[in-house]
């Protein structure tokens, strides 16, 4: 893929209003929270002179949010989303505007330290959140190019953030540096607040028979109920597992390979950010191919074969270089992984799923830096260099058959949906949704039968589904503003019934009666509706369903387009 091509793909992305203001959120928002890393770690230092107090701001933030984290993808399910960032935002201002008191009244540093731990929490149903919305507002054609420019800002920041940081210590103080991380929640909040799209909240605790613990056994669930998901997954795990390593491994390197001191942690991790912003040019496409074994297979070779070459390297542009190769490997990765999730698993778990994404992500990132430390200290650097550089991609090449076989899976269960894509594509009201939406329904779509004479939705019944006829012949009746009920129109096979309540989020407005033996097609409510917020329904064939809805409900005013962007 041409870098024109990858452009051209960002702008596309970035043509979506309410994505544009979530991604300005997450940049404004994260250039402070890089900054506040770097004054935090300062201002303890300083204030304490302890290797001691400064690993514990790492222990107090980290360990709590990565328990904390599969419950607050279960918050990000039961909260609007637009009001649950919003309110995260504002929150996370708050507690940097506490911090910011505690370290201009040079009160207690471990009261510093709750305030960090406070703001780290607070993020653990932000992060999910912003997750679960992500494909909400790209829709599918551009989902894997709006998780690519999400990652590119990441990676940015890591470039920037630190930077920033030190700019603002030398200008200040910490006190500045905090200040003006709490400035950029507010503003972040602000931006989310203006997003027009609003999400349908869920049940998670299913009307109240499941408690905190099966609420988050359910989003495990969900994550394993997709095997090439999980595979994606388990290999953005092994990554961040990889990652971790790097958060030792550069220290080392860095004073003992490169002689470049502590400056060279910054100098390496830069690298990191400039390769994962480069590989984004490309990620659209891999992600869009049939076949993701060997994509994924080369990738962690790239993210981790150069780390075994660094025992040869001793000039830091060189080292500089590799780790630009290897930070492409791993958005790859993580891409794949983060599109694969939103895409397999059900718009009322995502949080939920990424909560417990999240959570694995951080204890592996935990594992790798102690075995990096384990190992440093019983084989030194070199040995170690060369067993997590080759052992890592040699587990990756022993998991390709595996790969290989979810590959094939894959391409046999489309091939069996083919019929049902086929079928969806062809009604109007889905006319305007992308290949990936429509094969995502024809994986939801169950198979029902009605009996001569039965209603398959009555009028008043809360609408819950999306109805396909395949075959046979179904009456629509409906009392509507009438005293009596009378007969709408018949319809026969190829024609759909059930949007109007699930667009206006309404009760059923008419009843549907089988003729004679029907076959259908039935659609979850959530899934017909992200399909048509991936790609909006044709404007003709949502005027015709205002025409019928007038026809039972005539002084109803529909909002069927704000209801469709709403959902």
């Amino acid at each position: 893929m041409s870098v024109a091509a990858g452009i051209s793909r960002y702008r596309s992305v970035l043509r979506h209003r309410d994505l544009r203001l979530l991604l300005t959120s997450e940049l404004i928002s994260g250039s402070g929270s890089w900054a506040y890393n770097v004054g935090l770690a300062v201002y303890v230092y300083e204030r304490t002179h302890s290797a001691f107090w400064v690993s514990a701001i790492f222990v107090a933030r980290f360990i709590p949010s990565m328990l904390v984290s599969p419950y607050g993808g279960i918050v990000a399910e039961r909260l609007e989303r637009v009001r649950l960032l919003t309110g995260s935002n504002l929150i996370m201002m708050g507690w940097q505007l506490l911090l910011t008191l505690t370290v201009a009244l040079h009160l207690p540093v471990a009261l510093a330290i709750g305030w960090a731990t406070l703001t780290s929490i607070t993020s653990t149903a932000y992060t999910p959140g912003v997750a679960a919305m992500v494909p909400q507002l790209a829709g599918e054609d551009d989902l894997a190019a709006a998780n690519a420019l999400n990652s590119t800002i990441d990676n940015l920041l890591v470039v920037v953030g630190p930077a920033l940081g030190a700019a603002l210590l030398l200008l200040g103080s910490p006190t500045l540096v905090f200040a003006a991380n709490a400035a950029t929640f507010g503003v972040a909040a602000i931006l989310v607040r203006s997003i027009r799209a609003r999400s349908r909240p869920s049940d998670v605790t299913e009307a109240g028979a499941a408690g905190p613990f099966a609420q988050m056994w359910r989003g495990l669930q969900a994550l394993a109920s997709s095997p090439s998901a999980l595979a994606l997954v388990s290999f953005s795990v092994l990554a961040s597992f990889v990652y971790g390593t790097d958060t030792v491994l550069f220290v080392y390197i860095s004073k003992l390979q490169l002689g470049t001191g502590a400056t060279g942690y910054g100098y390496l991790l830069a690298g990191l950010g400039v390769g994962g912003i480069l590989a984004a040019l490309m990620v659209n496409e891999l992600a869009g191919r049939p076949r993701l074994g060997p994509v994924i297979t080369v990738a962690m070779a790239v993210y981790c074969v150069p780390t075994a070459a660094l025992i040869w390297v001793h000039s830091p542009i060189a080292a500089f270089v590799l780790e630009v190769i290897r930070g492409g490997g791993t958005l790859v990765v993580d891409v794949l992984a983060v599109t694969a999730l939103q895409r397999s698993v059900a718009p009322s778990m995502v949080a939920r799923v990424f909560g417990v994404f999240f959570a694995l992500v951080m204890a592996a990132i935990a594992i790798g830096a102690l075995v990096t430390a384990a190992l440093l200290t019983t084989i030194q650097l070199h040995a170690t260099l060369a067993v997590l550089g080759l052992g890592i991609p040699a587990l990756a090449v022993a998991a390709y058959p595996y790969l290989h076989r979810i590959d094939s899976r894959a391409l046999v269960q489309l091939e069996a949906i083919k019929g049902k894509v086929e079928l969806l594509s062809g009604l109007g009201i889905l006319a305007a949704g992308s290949r990936a939406s429509l094969e995502r329904l024809a994986r939801a779509c169950s198979e029902e039968t009605a009996g001569a004479g039965e209603a398959i939705v009555r009028e008043g019944e809360t609408a819950d589904a999306f109805y396909v006829l395949r075959e046979g012949r179904v009456d629509v009746s409906a009392l509507g503003e009438g005293a009596t009920a009378r007969h709408l129109r018949t319809l026969g096979p190829g024609s759909f019934f059930g949007e109007i309540g699930l667009l206006e989020q309404i009760p059923r407005t008419a009843t549907v009666t089988a003729l004679e033996p029907c076959q259908l097609y039935r659609i979850a409510g959530d899934e017909f509706l992200a399909a048509l917020t991936s790609g909006s329904a044709a404007q003709g064939f949502l005027e015709g369903s205002r025409a019928r809805l007038s026809l039972s409900h005539p002084t109803y005013r529909a909002r069927y387009g704000e209801a469709a962007t709403a959902s």
